[in-house]
């Protein structure tokens, strides 16, 4: 199954998550098919904290994609900001 779902980055104390889109049996850092946006947990004031690629989140729900819970929230978030 495809997953939508979050890749740690970053160092200790500072994450960082790439939403990248994958195959649910790789590892959750491992291989993935397409990045499609990235979250910023620790963003200061004056940076970016969210971006995501709606039309291609859209686009591979519609093949089938399931969003992961932190996704779902992240795009539920970001849909309202848009809206």
């Amino acid at each position: 199954m495809v997953i939508i779902r979050l890749s740690r980055g970053g160092s200790k104390n500072r994450p960082f998550f790439n939403v990248v889109v994958a195959d649910s049996r790789n590892r959750r850092d491992g291989r993935f098919i397409e990045r499609v946006g990235f979250y910023n947990p620790v963003a200061t004031e004056g940076q970016e904290a969210v971006r995501l690629q709606m039309e291609r989140v859209t686009f591979w729900q519609s093949k089938g994609a399931q969003l992961s819970e932190a996704v779902s929230k992240l795009v539920k978030n970001a849909g309202a900001a848009v809206a």
